[in-house]
């Protein structure tokens, strides 16, 4: 169920997904809503497209900053989830190292391989960093990139980035030496390195060999932005979990993003009731189940029981970090970015859904049922909850039908919701704002019937499959909604999330009386 006006005009990446969740297909746009919607709009898409389009299911997005964000987190997400319509370039999974050759005067070039003899170093995850400290090394220590000594002397040297070991301007020895050091600012030696050069200089001065000793002074100042840079890369490579927040009456709206070495990975998004400690709830829920990163930046100070939680889950202190300006406030008003338009989207459909039904209040949370066995076999009921336009998976509910024998659908969604409320009535629990049914009019005849007898006046509709129609109670004609309505898709999508649950337990048991 893809509904195109909840997408913003804004840069970011587009995913499709299929009706099980998996990722089709990864895209980034200056315009998401635009390009999304041309998709729908071609006449005669080409093969691959239209195989694609007849597997959407459903799209998510995640906005950013700018195109060339979003370009470079397309590309992180097509390297995480591998979707099967995007190209696969046969070298994707391979990252480059630095091979210096063995040679008489070895030269130092950019391999995706390790070719097995020289030395090779890497591979390099990023490409930035393995591109920074291979221009680094070639000219501060004048190593030659030439695939054969050439005659003459070439640009390079002129520019003075090469020794010019083709024109005999460097002895072997020398040359040696340079290959020598570069070996050792590639293993990561640095430090060492430049100790040795700072007395080797001291010791050229002192003999008053001034022009060596300048360019020791040139190595090492080179050398010093190297490592700078590479302490600045390595403090963007932890690993981080950036959250965002808001609250809207009864109802948290809380995004996660998942950082790995300084790129953006992907999003998660929960709803789920406000409650005074709901922050505190939430973390430790979430982190009893998933490691946490080694930094975690929030909106506000966490109690230090929260920190001494995460620390004994990953078994080192988590920094936790709330800033206030620069890169890390970026991302976290990047993730407060992303929920206001997912909340915002989410509430004008349900705004759509509440004037279609006519409805006395926004439907904030929404329950729906569904039935599902195999010729009255292992029957079983679901019941998925939305709150705030999304699934809340921590109030679905299963359930085995006890008082029906044979195939009775009625008798068996009459069962389910009156189990659902009678329980919830009796422990005084939080009503939903509507009610939907999988199923035609007999169906909502039987959960209507249910309902006035436990005195509960909350709407009831109901839909069915083949033409997705929508009922109210006592209604012989379906409600005057298109199939392609903004609210008539939020019901499709409720309906199927049902319908995928109640099918998951009903497989669960047939799969345990087949082995019992």
């Amino acid at each position: 169920m893809i509904d195109l006006e909840a997408l913003p005009h804004l840069p970011g990446c587009y995913l499709f997904q299929d009706a099980e969740g998996t990722i089709l297909y990864v895209g980034k746009a200056r315009d998401l809503r635009r390009r999304a919607s041309s998709y729908f709009q071609r006449q005669g898409p080409d093969p691959k497209t239209g195989a694609m389009l007849s597997a959407v299911h459903s799209m998510d997005f995640i906005v950013t900053n700018t195109e060339v964000e979003a370009l470079l987190l397309e590309n992180t997400l097509i390297k995480r989830h591998w979707p099967k319509y995007n190209v696969k370039l046969k070298d994707s999974s391979r990252y480059a190292g630095i091979h210096l050759t063995e040679e008489r005067f070895p030269r130092i070039r950019i391999s995706r391989k390790n070719p097995g003899e020289g030395a090779f170093f890497g591979p390099f995850t990023s490409a930035r960093e393995r591109d920074d400290v291979f221009g680094v090394v070639r000219k501060t220590f004048g190593l030659r990139t030439c695939k054969k000594l050439p005659k003459r002397a070439c640009l390079r040297y002129s520019l003075g980035h090469c020794s010019g070991p083709c024109i005999g301007k460097i002895s072997d020895v020398d040359y040696a030496e340079k290959v020598s050091r570069a070996k050792s600012a590639l293993k990561g030696k640095i430090q060492d390195l430049i100790s040795s050069l700072r007395e080797e200089m001291s010791g050229l001065a002192a003999r008053q060999e001034f022009e060596r000793a300048l360019e020791l002074r040139d190595e090492i100042s080179a050398l010093e932005r190297l490592q700078a840079r590479q302490q600045v890369e390595q403090k963007r490579k932890l690993d981080q979990d950036v959250l965002s927040y808001l609250i809207e009456g009864p109802s948290v709206y809380l995004m996660l993003f998942k950082v790995y070495q300084g790129t953006l990975l992907g999003k998660e998004e929960f709803i789920f009731a406000h409650n005074e400690n709901f922050l505190e709830e939430f973390l430790v829920q979430y982190y009893s189940e998933n490691e946490p990163g080694e930094e975690l930046i929030v909106e506000e100070a966490l109690d230090e029981s929260l920190a001494d939680f995460l620390a004994c889950v990953k078994g080192k202190k988590v920094r936790i970090t709330v800033p206030k300006q620069g890169e890390k406030r970026e991302l976290l008003d990047l993730a407060r970015k992303n929920l206001e338009i997912s909340f915002f989207g989410d509430r004008k459909r349900l705004e759509a859904l509440q004037e279609a039904l006519r409805l006395p209040r926004l439907p904030q949370v929404i329950e729906c049922f569904d039935i599902s066995h195999l010729s009255g076999f292992a029957t079983v009921g679901s019941m998925v909850q939305f709150r705030g336009g999304r699934p809340d998976k921590s109030n679905y509910r299963r359930f085995k039908i006890r008082s029906v024998e044979g195939i009775d659908d009625l008798a068996s969604i009459a069962e389910v919701v009156r189990r659902r409320y009678t329980r919830q009535k009796e422990e005084m629990r939080e009503m939903p704002d509507l009610i939907i049914i999988d199923g035609g009019a007999g169906q909502l005849a039987a959960a209507w019937q249910e309902m006035k007898r436990l005195r509960l006046r909350i709407p009831v509709i109901s839909i069915a499959k083949e033409k997705e129609e929508i009922y109210g109670p006592g209604q012989k004609m379906p409600l005057p909604l298109e199939r392609d309505d903004k609210a008539s898709l939020l019901i499709q999508e409720i309906r199927d999330e049902a319908h995928r649950f109640a099918v998951a337990y009903h497989r669960l048991l047939r799969k345990k009386a087949m082995t019992a």
